[in-house]
């Protein structure tokens, strides 16, 4: 709302200068196999950045969350959490089979959830800034796929999987890292990581993963 005010008092003549710049960046992007294409894109998304920092709104909220995110960044390290996903309620009963998510989407903070067995459900969320952790080891996980997929802006994805349990993950990130099983990749800028472990594809017992971050690392290990 605010960005919106500031807009029409202050800049009014933003709105046709952001239009035109997305308009270069569609241009390009339907022409991105040529070279003229690529110049165009790159021209279009460099006027947007540069239209969008002039606005005193725009600086403010991105230091607030710079701030915020060191917060954050700074009390994990003090006091680490390990996150846990909590037994679920289902509601076969009165709902005919509906059941409450693990998780819940959250614009800032960690997931928390306790340390006891719990029934294992398909995690699909949306996170803002803050760290997902999933620990599978009081989870009863029926045979077949079972699926995480986290979206975010900041943050990092801590997934904790049993030995016998086949994984697939697939990273999609614009700045981070992934670390399999101890082994870290180097940092990734703008790319998906995919990796497969050998059996998957005839385990009985399987985690799929999906995560998209803007920036962010994925961390799986067994236990």
């Amino acid at each position: 709302m605010i960005l919106a005010l500031e807009i029409a008092f202050f800049h009014p003549g933003i709105i046709f200068s952001v239009l035109f710049s997305a308009g270069f960046i569609y241009i390009g992007r339907k022409k991105w196999h040529r070279k003229l294409g690529k110049i165009v894109f790159w021209l279009g998304c460099i006027g947007l950045v540069v239209h969008v920092f002039t606005m005193v709104t725009f600086r403010f909220l991105l230091v607030a969350l710079l701030f915020y995110a060191i917060i954050q960044f700074a009390q994990s390290k003090r006091r680490p959490i390990v996150i846990r996903p909590e037994r679920t309620t289902t509601f076969a009963e009165t709902e005919g089979g509906f059941r409450q998510p693990l998780f819940q989407n959250m614009l800032f903070g960690r997931q928390k959830t306790p340390e006891h067995a719990y029934e294992w459900s398909d995690v699909n969320i949306q996170t803002g800034i803050g760290d997902t952790v999933i620990d599978l080891s009081y989870a009863v996980v029926p045979k077949g796929e079972a699926v995480v997929v986290v979206r975010g802006w900041i943050g990092n994805v801590h997934i904790f999987v049993p030995y016998e349990t086949e994984v697939s993950v697939v990273h999609s990130v614009l700045f981070g890292a992934v670390s399999m099983f101890s082994k870290e990749t180097e940092r990734l800028w703008n790319q998906t990581f995919i990796y497969e472990t050998p059996a998957y594809e005839t385990a009985e017992q399987k985690l799929k993963i999906i995560t998209s971050m803007a920036i962010g690392n994925v961390e799986v290990k067994r236990i």
